[in-house]
């Protein structure tokens, strides 16, 4: 049997507790006794693993990436950004799925700083202010990738949401629609409510007041886009297009028009978000937002790792955006609206993208 924990305790003279607290990187700890417990450890070689490698740079070479939604693509290619940045860094990425539930996503947080990661990569936001004071407590570093907690400042990056949702709306006003449904998102998520946003700038650009009927919520999945999509249907609100805050919910969308015998375009056009690899079959070919999936893993991660070395650890908080791209696929083709429609301008200055650092 090698050495315990109560070895390590009874050689640097202190409780097993203290030693605990060593391992589990409590800040709290005085420095001359987190000293002795480190030599104790290396004195009888307690625990050779990432954890006893890793006390003289406090180190474990793990981050964690916690995510919504593991079956859609657009959290796959965000976490492959992050796992080949992680790489150059000599690093591995614990990946949490919460399927967008707050309590377990708070408890992949504790366990998470259980397992000392080394920082958090979030994708998925449900948690309260209070878990990241805890982080903030422990020294942990975290980034937001994709979506931002309100009143929380912490580096971030996302896509222009507002430009994309207000890029989505106008082609289709463009084109002719003037009855343009909204699929939205859960109203928690930052990235739905810039979306929504961005709908609303187009629509008022063309002189047309966004329509609360119009507006329906979802839940980012497949089966709720097409929920909210039936439920429009139901509503015989005369819709000739609908934007979606996502690519799963467009799907969903998509099933519930062809269930009713409707035609895309023809009937009614749809746009979607993300461009997730589904929308490129050429049996769907839908029109879409794209945004840079992998370039949002990467640059998480590379913001992560630079607060984990201490590169930017007296900056302030660093916020990224990058450009949305509309992507013009079948599902939109040419209205035949009698309007005779003038182009809208821009969204206003808010909503423009700054690429890079802000």
């Amino acid at each position: 049997m090698g050495p315990t924990i109560r070895d390590v305790a009874r050689l640097a003279g202190v409780s097993k507790s203290t030693v605990s607290r060593v391992l589990n990187g409590d800040p709290n700890v005085a420095e001359e006794t987190r000293n002795a417990v480190i030599a104790a450890i290396k004195e009888i070689r307690y625990t050779p693993n990432a954890l006893a490698r890793g006390l003289n740079t406090r180190k474990t070479g793990t981050i964690g990436l916690i995510i919504s939604d593991i079956t859609n693509p657009f959290h796959a290619e965000v976490a492959r950004g992050v796992e080949d940045l992680a790489s150059d860094f000599d690093s591995n990425v614990i990946l949490c799925n919460t399927d967008g539930r707050p309590k377990k996503e708070a408890a992949y947080i504790d366990l998470l700083v259980e397992k000392r990661v080394d920082g958090i990569i979030f994708t998925s936001v449900k948690t309260d202010e209070s878990d990241m004071t805890n982080l903030r407590s422990r020294r942990i570093p975290f980034v937001f990738a994709g979506r931002t907690l309100p009143d929380v400042e912490a580096d971030s990056v996302v896509v222009d949401n507002i430009l994309g949702g207000f890029q989505a709306t106008n082609h289709l006003l463009r084109l002719g629609h003037q009855r343009i449904a909204y699929l939205a998102g859960p109203s928690h998520v930052s990235a739905s409510m810039d979306r929504y946003e961005g709908y609303c700038q187009a629509l008022r650009r063309a002189g047309i007041e966004p329509d609360p009927q119009l507006v329906i919520e979802g839940d980012f999945k497949q089966e709720g886009g097409y929920r909210a999509m039936s439920a429009l249907l139901d509503r015989s609100l005369g819709i000739t297009a609908v934007f979606a805050a996502n690519d799963y919910m467009a799907m969903g969308a998509l099933e519930a028009i062809y269930e009713r015998g409707l035609r895309v375009p023809e009937d009614i056009a749809v746009v979607g978000f993300d461009d997730i690899p589904f929308a490129r079959l050429h049996l769907v070919q839908l029109t879409t937002v794209a945004q840079p999936k992998y370039d949002i893993g990467a640059i998480a991660a590379r913001m992560l790792f630079e607060r984990i070395d201490g590169k930017a650890q007296d900056e302030p908080s660093r916020r990224v955006v990058l450009p949305p791209r509309l992507v013009i696929r079948r599902t939109c083709g040419e209205y035949l609206g009698q309007r005779d429609f003038a182009e809208p301008n821009r969204p206003s200055r808010a909503a423009e993208p700054p690429v890079g650092t802000t």
